[in-house]
């Protein structure tokens, strides 16, 4: 991260852990012009946690006192565009975290250079730590460096029956 996105990080984690969320991710793009926050319900393994749900409200409440924070802490110099949102259906992953988060889930990334024969995997994310994750492809498992990473999400897959939809 930059010093700019630590700054801003250190600023605006402990406001979003006091209202029960984490700070999932944040980047700052176009040379400061668009800061982009990504907030989720602390624990995201279960639904019973009350912060879980977040809704539109409970965002727009969140970026409201994000912009407040910001606007006290003045941490970019000019305008820029705060954009506050939850990860969504199919969440990036960026950071070690994000992936010990997204454990049993399907994933799809790109390696900068080939692994096993490829650049791109997709697959079930079956472990991760800090330096690295293991992804079952087809019945074999990858172990990849997060430094090899180009670019990864999880992917949203809709139950067979057209009823239901979840997550992989």
């Amino acid at each position: 991260m930059s010093s700019v996105a630590d700054r801003l990080w250190e600023t605006i984690e402990p406001y979003v852990a006091a209202e029960g969320v984490e700070l999932d991710d944040l980047e700052v793009l176009n040379g400061g012009q668009l800061v982009r926050v990504t907030i989720d319900a602390e624990g995201t393994t279960t639904t019973e946690h009350p912060a879980a749900e977040l809704g539109v409200d409970v965002i727009a409440e969140l970026s409201r006192g994000i912009g407040r924070l910001l606007d006290a802490a003045d941490p970019i110099q000019g305008s820029y565009t705060l954009e506050v949102s939850s990860p969504g259906l199919e969440r990036k992953l960026r950071r070690p975290r994000h992936y010990e988060k997204s454990l049993g889930k399907a994933i799809k990334l790109k390696t900068f250079g080939e692994i096993e024969g490829s650049k791109t995997h997709s697959g079930t994310l079956v472990a991760a730590d800090d330096e690295s994750f293991v992804v079952d492809v087809e019945g074999s498992n990858r172990t990849i460096t997060y430094g090899d990473v180009s670019s990864a999400r999880t992917v949203f897959v809709w139950e067979k029956s057209g009823q239901e939809a979840k997550q992989a």
